[in-house]
């Protein structure tokens, strides 16, 4: 279908900006670039605190829906192409899912790349994950309702995440959220030659991200950084994907569902016409970004119940 009107208002305003793309810029031009969204909705605490990581703290945010004890939670992990974001720029996005689930969203600054290329991320996700499970009565979570979730590199962390902890019998994830997710290095599919450029998210930016995160060398078929490309699928948490029209990353999404359903993983897949690659992140300017949260959230509720 065509774009949403609120996509093509968002990319005729950045059009209008005359700002210089992603990859024309470095890393440090790139993050310094990105304005930082208005705020969320209130929950009923905020802390900010650092767990143990494998290379130092690394430094987490947990809202609260409420004092209640024994909460579920979600780990989340912020979008950027594993160079830019923080948990700042996802704030608005954890609150949002705080308060529509009621469960503990734990929000996780993970290292970026190019100064911690690939496995940082990972590494630092894997270990909060181990870090939320381990501890949940300690911050009032229950250990038995813990989901793992992401946006774009972050749902790419996500999907690593129980693919690493089925493979070291670790934490069993009740729940998968992914969000525009990155699965697959090849950029080989149809939505990556039909989108690639013009949707903000451009296929010369993700080659940009992709180098700056895992550089020649690097082999970038490994589970840990293209999930799709696993040898089994068998064995990971129920999934709710969302994919969104227009964005290069689409079809990747989709493969990804299709592969865990072939390996019996329940899985709700969501294509959401006429959307850009930013409609979940920037809520604020995409009604249909603030109804798939609220939807995403409802049933994040459900699968921790």
């Amino acid at each position: 279908m065509p774009l949403d009107p609120a996509a093509r208002a968002f990319l005729d305003e950045a059009e209008a900006l005359g700002a210089p793309p992603t990859y024309a810029l470095t890393p440090a031009e790139a993050r310094a670039a990105r304005p930082l969204p208005p705020p969320g909705p209130e929950v009923a605490r905020v802390e900010d605190m650092e767990v143990f990581g494998p290379e130092g703290p690394i430094p987490v945010r947990l809202y609260y829906p409420s004092d209640a004890p024994n909460l579920p939670v979600l780990i989340w992990f912020h979008g950027g192409g594993w160079v830019l974001g923080s948990v700042e720029h996802d704030d608005p996005t954890a609150r949002r899912l705080c308060a529509g689930s009621g469960v503990i969203v734990i929000s996780v600054d993970y290292r970026l790349a190019p100064e911690n290329r690939y496995p940082a991320a990972v590494d630092d996700a894997y270990a909060a994950a181990v870090w939320a499970w381990q501890n949940a009565a300690r911050y009032g979570g229950d250990q038995a309702r813990i989901a793992v979730g992401g946006v774009s590199a972050g749902a790419n962390l996500a999907a690593a995440v129980t693919l690493l902890s089925r493979d070291r019998g670790g934490t069993a994830f009740r729940h998968q959220l992914l969000v525009v997710p990155v699965t697959d290095c090849r950029m080989q599919t149809a939505s990556y030659a039909e989108n690639a450029d013009g949707y903000v998210l451009t296929r010369a930016s993700m080659e940009w991200f992709y180098g700056h995160y895992a550089p020649a060398g690097v082999d970038r078929a490994q589970p840990s950084i293209s999930p799709l490309l696993a040898k089994s699928h068998a064995g990971l948490p129920p999934a709710d994907i969302h994919v969104a029209e227009y964005d290069p990353l689409r079809d990747e999404g989709e493969a990804y569902a299709a592969a865990l359903e072939a390996a019996g993983v329940l899985v709700t897949l969501t294509r959401h016409a006429g959307q850009i690659h930013s409609f979940f992140t920037m809520a604020h300017l995409f009604p249909e970004g603030l109804e798939t949260v609220r939807v995403a959230a409802e049933r994040l509720r459900k699968a921790l119940e």
